[in-house]
């Protein structure tokens, strides 16, 4: 059972991830603008679906690997610091691109909407790698079953990931037009967002090895 510091701890760190733009992001936003609300939540509802994939598949294959593989959780862990490090250069080099790239998309029927959110996701090296570095960190063997508190921490980020996605689905137009209008405003959440995850980079590297 996940303790409650823990609870906390991964949820900040899944919407800090949620917040830096990735292809599930602009995919929801451009599906948005260019279909409407409704094609976004049903595009959302198929990127769940890849969330609930990756949430099962990482968790079976995390309690195999830290069960029979000495040192898997080091090798994980600094696979995941590196990746970080890599998003928060991507979010502070100097001529990033533009936070929102917005893509003029065709109109789809519902079927094919659901399918593209799915694959979209699955297609994310975001969330694979997220799942397979970031997890790791916050299970302790010595509080139960390791593939259950994978579950929860899945969980954890599935209800976090979707909520903030609703809401970007929702308010797509308005925060597009808001941060072409106020690109200083775009230019500070590229900063928060680079230092949130550079420093969770260096709290990860400097963990003790279990």
């Amino acid at each position: 059972m996940l303790s409650l510091s823990q609870t906390i701890a991964f949820a900040l760190i899944s919407l800090a991830m949620v917040l830096t733009p990735g292809p599930n992001m602009i995919y929801l936003i451009s599906r948005s603008i260019c279909q409407g609300k409704t094609a976004g939540f049903i595009s959302l509802a198929g990127v769940a679906l890849g969330f609930v994939f990756y949430m099962l598949c990482a968790s079976l294959g995390i309690t195999a690997l830290i069960v029979a593989v000495p040192y898997a959780y080091d090798t994980i862990r600094i696979a995941g610091a590196l990746y970080l490090f890599w998003l928060a250069w991507k979010a502070l080099k100097p001529n990033a691109a533009p936070i929102f790239d917005i893509k003029d998309l065709s109109i789809d029927s519902p079927v094919k909407l659901f399918v593209m959110g799915f694959v979209t996701n699955l297609l994310n090296p975001k969330i694979a790698i997220m799942y397979l570095s970031l997890l790791p960190q916050f299970i302790h063997p010595h509080q139960g079953s390791i593939l259950f508190q994978s579950i929860q921490l899945g969980m954890i980020q599935i209800f976090v990931s979707v909520t903030v996605n609703a809401l970007i689905v929702f308010s797509a137009g308005t925060i597009a037009l808001f941060l072409q209008r106020k690109p200083l405003w775009a230019q500070l959440q590229r900063w928060l967002m680079g230092t949130v995850l550079a420093s969770l980079a260096v709290r990860i590297l400097l963990e003790q090895r279990r």
